[in-house]
């Protein structure tokens, strides 16, 4: 590849993966050899009062004495309870897994040998109610929209379709579990903190005002991240706890999660349950939707997003892709003895797209209209189009992606296999159709209207050229293996006519970042990446500006490519390496006024944009076991200028495993006292490679003036409409037998049962 290339839309190797790949990577593990080690005593009872606590131990005591403050997550609206979540439990506990009392030892196993000293007495009880000194209900969040005129709309339906999906809960599951450092020095009064976190300086702002430390007396580092898919977004408690006993003592502490506490005491995410009407006319147009939505959103609000994340988002956003011109909906957060729930790749998008869907399959089934059919004729085609919630949708693919999916798969093709097998003893097949789209890279316009406690959104960049020519560029977001380091040098590259090897993304250090929020909501590319672009544009100009004064000539004709700057028109030019030098070292030669040096700065804060979608499952169902098996997966995805297409499907890839992995086989299962059942991965199932069939993957391209490198989010895409699509073709495949598969995952017991159902009624 030579300089006079571009480099956007070129699929090269990640910048970031020879380090891992060599071994050379640093995790928060890594970091914590040889450090004090903290070990978490958690409660065994779901509900109960703190009768004592007795062993080598801190609690919440040792907390309250040291004025350590308590968390809390805000949203100023009358319907949100708001509560104080001590550090470690004080009085009560609310969830199995909850954080009574820590230990520290000198090593891992100092540390688990004083854990099992301590005895905590707790008194059971019966108490329903989670949080009884705050509210009267369990109901911690409930919101309730509908538009005018949506009770005509539906009573003059010619067809009312009813849809009920149950979505049990899921957990992450990051491949690296949660941990974190704290190192005191004791000659500044500093702390450095090393933690395994999606949002360095929401955490730094956090520890500080828990503690009472000033925020230049904090640094954050987010070393190599192993996953994060939102678990590692919200604040934790033992993050901060580990700082305090860092100060506390006088020294360094390390705590690394294991997996049972990462199942048992991390965030869950989407155990909620849809009923969801959809009125339509004889010809299949969808009139209006009225919705109940209830999500279970276990003992505690999550920090910053707090408990209404799920349910609010599943009142603002069901109404998809879709010509919705009525609608209604009542959605609410009910608090449970069991682990919280923040946001997990998708949110509730995975469920609202999975009743969606099952909604528009249901529908044709009831009018006799192709599935695919009654989507295009529903499906957005102006734009920008404004949901009946007020959201802007830029413009998209929306059918157009369906018929380039459709036209791929061969829809025919498969009926006349599906028929044959039909006829035989063998597996059954079918086949599901899931259309999306997905809100990305919104900034502060979008979170300002949530009013939470904090308004999150904008990225800065700050890019500096030294004088040997090369570029570092100081983000505020904070990749963990979604290629950011690539993308963003590939931007860089583009704008100022040099090699991606000439520069060096830095991120995830609160000492050399600009504040920002992090990596989350497939926002980075957008809103980090369109920052990116700004400031590369802005250094642009000032190296015009010095090769003007060194070439005697306007800046305006200052044309850049393949390393160099020229005079348009012209062979008169200079390599930007000696630009840079001048800048720096030769500031007389500059026109008066001109700043010396090449550093700038730029923020960005859009509205956002949406990508969207259509994915095509096929399925094999064993009706002996209930076993279903995916044979084939087809994305077709509009997710505007593509910056690096291999970086792209691999993120498509990623997504969708995860989205088969919550519609076939990730539960967290609790029984009716609240004991968790899945607390390590011999109960908890994750798929393998096995499990995931090839991924066809095609592309559509949709530039918009929402988005200003053209780029659109998709972290979240293959989650979104993966779990939809196989719902879809489970129950494709049980088509001939009246039945229909709504609960996720659709487990083997869950599919047998079905078909028994069936054979039993017969």
């Amino acid at each position: 590849m030579t300089l006079s290339d571009t480099w956007v839309g070129r699929s090269i190797r990640r910048v970031e993966d020879p380090a891992l790949v060599r071994g050379d990577g640093r995790f928060v593990g890594d970091v914590a050899l040889g450090m004090a080690t903290a070990r978490f005593v958690r409660s065994a009872s779901s509900t109960g009062l703190i009768r004592s606590i007795e062993g080598p131990c801190y609690t919440a005591a040792d907390l309250d004495a040291a004025g350590v403050g308590e968390i809390e997550a805000v949203l100023h609206r009358p319907d949100f309870v708001k509560v104080s979540q001590p550090l470690l439990a004080r009085d009560r506990v609310r969830f199995v897994g909850e954080p009574v009392a820590v230990v520290v030892g000198s090593s891992p196993e100092e540390a688990e040998d004083l854990a099992e000293q301590v005895v905590v007495e707790i008194d059971p009880e019966e108490e329903t109610l989670v949080h009884p000194a705050d509210a009267a209900t369990n109901t911690v969040i409930k919101g309730e929209f509908a538009t005018p005129g949506i009770d005509d709309a539906v009573a003059q339906a010619d067809c009312l379709v009813d849809v009920g999906l149950i979505s049990h809960r899921q957990a992450a599951l990051p491949i690296e579990t949660r941990g974190a450092t704290a190192e005191y020095d004791r000659r500044t009064g500093r702390l450095t903190i090393h933690a395994s976190t999606q949002t360095p300086h929401i955490l730094r702002t956090s520890i500080g005002d828990l503690l009472g430390m000033p925020e230049a007396d904090i640094q954050v580092v987010a070393p190599d991240v192993g996953g994060g898919f939102g678990q590692k977004m919200s604040l934790a408690r033992e993050d901060v706890v580990v700082a305090w006993l860092a100060v506390q003592r006088r020294g360094s502490v390390a705590w690394i999660e294991d997996r049972s506490e990462n199942l048992t005491s991390s965030w869950h995410s989407r155990d909620q349950v849809y009923r969801v009407k959809g009125a339509f006319t004889a010809n299949g147009d969808l009139l209006a939707i009225d919705a109940e939505v209830a999500c279970d959103v276990g003992a505690w609000s999550c920090y910053p997003v707090t408990w209404g994340v799920e349910p609010l988002m599943a009142m603002g956003e069901l109404c998809g892709p879709y010509k919705v011109a009525h609608y209604r909906a009542r959605s609410r957060g009910e608090a449970s003895h069991r682990c919280p729930v923040a946001p997990y790749r998708g949110v509730s998008r995975p469920v609202i797209t999975a009743t969606l869907e099952r909604l528009m399959d249901a529908a044709a089934r009831r009018l006799s209209i192709d599935p695919v059919e009654i989507r295009r004729r529903n499906l957005v085609t102006e734009f920008p189009h404004t949901s009946a919630t007020g959201v802007v949708h830029d413009a998209g693919t929306y059918v157009e992606s369906l018929d380039a999916a459709v036209e791929h798969f061969d829809l025919d093709e498969f009926r006349n296999r599906q028929e044959k097998a039909r006829k035989t003893d063998g597996p059954l097949l079918g086949v599901g159709i899931s259309t999306f789209a997905e809100r990305t890279g919104y900034g502060t316009p979008v979170f300002a209207t949530r009013s939470m406690g904090i308004t999150l959104g904008y990225e800065t960049v700050t890019m500096n050229m030294d004088p040997s020519g090369f570029v570092e560029a100081c983000i505020g977001a904070s990749p963990h293996g979604q290629g950011l380091e690539t993308t963003l040098a590939q931007v860089i590259a583009d704008e100022l006519a040099i090699d991606v090897p000439q520069i060096r993304i830095v991120h995830s250090d609160t000492d050399r970042a600009p504040y920002g929020w992090g990596t989350f909501a497939s926002r980075s590319m957008v809103i980090a990446g369109g920052a990116t672009q700004i400031a590369a544009g802005r250094l642009r100009q000032r190296l015009a500006q010095v090769a003007a004064a060194v070439l005697e000539a306007n800046a305006d004709d200052i044309v850049f490519a393949a390393g160099r700057a020229s005079v348009a028109g012209t062979e008169v030019g200079i390599p930007i390496s000696d630009l840079a030098r001048i800048a720096h070292h030769h500031a007389e030669r500059l026109e008066p006024g001109t700043p010396a040096g090449l550093a700038v700065e730029a923020s960005y804060d859009p509205a956002g944009t949406f990508s969207n979608a259509c994915h095509i499952a096929e399925v094999e169902v064993d009706p002996e076991t209930g076993a279903t098996t995916v044979t084939r997966f087809v994305v077709v995805e509009d997710a505007g200028k593509l910056i690096n297409p291999m970086i792209v499907d691999g993120q498509i890839r990623g997504g969708v495993a995860q989205g088969i992995a919550n519609a076939l086989y990730e539960e967290v299962v609790y029984d009716h006292d609240e004991n968790i059942l899945t607390a390590s991965l011999m109960d908890y199932l994750p798929p393998t490679a096995a499990e995931i069939p090839d991924i066809e993957i095609r592309h559509l391209e949709t530039i918009t003036d929402a988005t200003i490198t053209g780029a659109k989010g998709l972290g979240e895409g293959g989650t979104i409409g993966a779990p939809a699509a196989i719902l879809n073709a489970i129950s494709d495949a049980l088509a001939h037998l009246d039945l229909a598969v709504d609960e996720l995952p659709a487990t083997p017991d869950r599919v047998r049962a079905l078909i028994r159902s069936r054979e039993d009624a017969r």
